[in-house]
């Protein structure tokens, strides 16, 4: 039971927790350790109050999981898991969680809070709202930011990296509903609501808008932002610029040519080139945050 349970929490899609590190590292307290101890155990709060989402989100669910070809394996529609129990996760878990939170920092238990709030809104009612189901996932991932902003108490963190975030997160959503279209067909909207008024034209057009406003984005910050690493005037940043091409790049190929996008956390987890770009950036990242600070 504890093994399905954990299953249902999802665990690979708690990588998304690395998002909570962003504060940390753009603000240049890696090396700080409280503040690193602090992060750490808000990444964790974060993957277990998701892993209470992802419960929730299946008890819902169950009925409709059962029709879909894949998500009918899950614990809670195969019956290798019992309702009863976890709906008692489901109720322990925030119990425990969010005290914590509070006695790492008030901000943080607050946003951790809204997290969960907003999170069981999308699981009842949002999701079935079209466009505004992928901006609440989007919303999901900001949020994690902010907690990683407030645990920290930044100084040197720039808004711009709230609207990449966003947009990365919106870039993601929406190849999730296009590759939910694709393989459900006709049978999507028994699945999900919120795709009858999704088409494939109108989800690549999205993509583009968020894709192409993701990259001029995280451009001006590495041009703009202060408190940046510069040798000169140059903005020395802007050398990460390729590795955020690739990335965005090589995650529409397998979105268009292998199909793929369902599962964001396996795709990133599971494709070498996009694990080596990551990879490649995090390193330069670091180099040049950490190498060149003034």
């Amino acid at each position: 039971m504890l093994k399905a349970l954990l299953q249902t929490m999802r665990p690979k899609q708690w990588t998304k927790s690395v998002f909570v590190f962003a504060a940390l590292v753009f603000d240049r307290k890696l090396t700080h350790i409280p503040s690193l101890l602090s992060t750490v155990a808000t990444a964790i709060l974060f993957s277990l109050i998701s892993g209470v989402v992802f419960i929730v989100n299946d008890l819902v669910d169950i009925d409709k999981d059962r029709q879909h070809p894949t998500k009918c394996n899950r614990p809670l529609p195969s019956g290798r898991l019992n309702p009863n129990a976890a709906i008692v996760a489901a109720v322990l878990l925030p119990l425990v969680c969010l005290p914590v939170a509070y006695w790492i920092s008030p901000a943080m238990c607050l946003v951790l809070a809204a997290y969960l709030v907003l999170q069981l809104a999308y699981s009842f009612y949002l999701k079935h709202a079209v466009i505004i189901d992928v901006m609440t996932i989007a919303a999901g991932f900001v949020l994690r930011v902010v907690a990683g902003v407030v645990v920290v108490e930044v100084e040197r963190f720039s808004p711009w990296l709230y609207v990449c975030m966003t947009l990365l997160a919106l870039f993601m959503g929406f190849g999730k509903r296009r590759h939910e279209l694709f393989t459900l067909g006709v049978n999507a909207n028994n699945h999900r609501a919120s795709l009858q008024h999704y088409n494939l034209e109108l989800i690549d057009q999205m993509s583009v808008v968020v894709i192409s406003a993701a990259i001029m984005a995280y451009s001006l910050y590495t041009f703009s932002a202060p408190n940046l690493p510069r040798r000169g005037n140059q903005p020395l940043m802007m050398l990460t610029i390729p590795f955020v091409l690739y990335g965005l790049f090589r995650y529409q190929y397998l979105i268009h040519v292998k199909r793929e996008g369902g599962t964001p956390e396996e795709m990133v987890l599971k494709d070498v080139p996009l694990i080596v770009d990551l990879l490649l950036y995090g390193v330069t990242v670091l180099i040049l945050m950490y190498g060149f600070a003034s």
